[in-house]
């Protein structure tokens, strides 16, 4: 059985230039166990176009044609002996923030971040991202009030959806 880190690795090479001759780029990839199933996750995103500040969102028809891509050199690789479920999609609205350059993309977003433990009597915090700066997820709330939280503190930092 491959390992995960090593599928991770793996599947940006299968990739190769695909993505980006495609107009999209990966944003994070999964590869665990949920109940006796394996998954496979890739989550993709639209190349932004930053000239015109425009956000540019991944269609079903990009999934599709990175599943059709992955599926078939994932096979021809053999990489993954167990069954496995393949998904690709979006990243979504509320975004999960797993790497620098997430947060920096996010940079004056509104994020909400889920704490292990409780800081001031809460674990979930709202505010306007100022960046993920000295390994420390940094927001701040509609009062003004700034918070630094480690990362590895973190449970989750994802894009707040406002409607």
């Amino acid at each position: 059985m491959a390992k995960a880190k090593d599928i991770k690795k793996a599947v940006p090479q299968l990739l190769g230039t695909f993505l980006e001759e495609n107009g999209l780029e990966l944003y994070h990839i999964d590869y665990k166990r949920e109940g006796k199933e394996w998954y496979l996750k890739v989550f993709i995103d639209k190349i932004q176009n930053s000239s015109d500040g425009e956000e540019l969102y991944v269609g079903s028809d990009d999934c599709e044609l990175v599943s059709r891509f992955l599926s078939e050199k994932l096979d021809e690789a053999a990489l993954i002996k167990q069954n496995y479920f393949l998904m690709v999609s979006s990243p979504g609205m509320d975004r999960q923030l797993y790497e620098q350059k997430h947060f920096d993309r996010y940079v004056g977003h509104l994020v909400e971040v889920k704490l292990y433990q409780a800081v001031n009597k809460k674990k979930e915090f709202e505010g306007t991202l100022d960046g993920l700066i000295d390994g420390c997820v940094v927001i701040t709330d509609e009062e003004g009030n700034r918070f630094e939280f480690p990362l590895d503190k973190v449970v989750r930092a994802n894009l707040a959806v406002v409607f």
